[in-house]
């Protein structure tokens, strides 16, 4: 094992460690230094650390999860990338694999008008001081394709965007975009 592999050993154990202080303490200062740990590399020690001691996913939890499972997913395909599993060639032909994917192209066309319209009965129902669409269910629609109906809902309904504890949508939803356009960009190249 080299170098790379002692480091990212370690910086996992960090990011447990950190994580697992963390789920009994709570300090926003430690959630910063665990979105560090993460994105230097220990995304997946941080998760492991997730579902062993903070199960319980609430507001103030929420964006540490988005943030660390889309790290951990652009880390999984740098890794892929850098290990030699893409194709010859780099393909950056978008337009193209989209309309040869048909099938594909028609689900993120669909999982996207249904995030934009579950933000947009998000929004109605705040409005009107009804029962809401949960946190949980508007990130996982934006998680599996939706991201790009999630950012374009949020902006035009103005919701999830004028309150800062509402920053797991402002930061985590355009991060799930660029997660899923990675992903996107590596089966284009495979």
């Amino acid at each position: 094992m080299g170098i790379l592999g002692y480091y990212l050993i370690i910086i996992n154990v960090v990011g447990f460690v950190l994580l697992a202080v963390n789920s009994r303490v709570r300090s926003r200062a430690a959630e910063k230094l665990i979105m560090l740990a993460a994105l230097l590399g220990g995304s997946f020690g941080v998760l492991v650390s997730v579902f062993i001691f903070d199960r319980k996913a609430n507001k103030d939890n929420m964006l540490l999860r988005v943030f660390t499972v889309c790290v951990l997913v652009i880390q999984i395909v740098i890794s892929l990338i850098l290990q030699g599993f893409h194709g010859e060639k780099i393909n950056l032909a978008f337009w193209e694999f989209f309309v040869e994917h048909k099938i594909f192209s028609g689900y993120l066309a669909a999982i996207n008008a249904a995030t934009f319209a579950a933000f947009g009965l998000d929004k109605m129902a705040a409005v009107g001081k009804r029962s809401r669409i949960k946190i949980v269910t508007l990130l996982g629609l934006c998680f599996v394709g939706g991201s790009l109906g999630g950012i374009c809902a949020m902006h035009l309904f103005h919701h999830k965007t004028n309150k800062n504890r509402n920053n797991f949508f402002t930061v985590g939803v355009p991060l799930m975009l660029v997660m899923q356009i990675v992903v996107i960009f590596y089966l284009m190249n495979i």
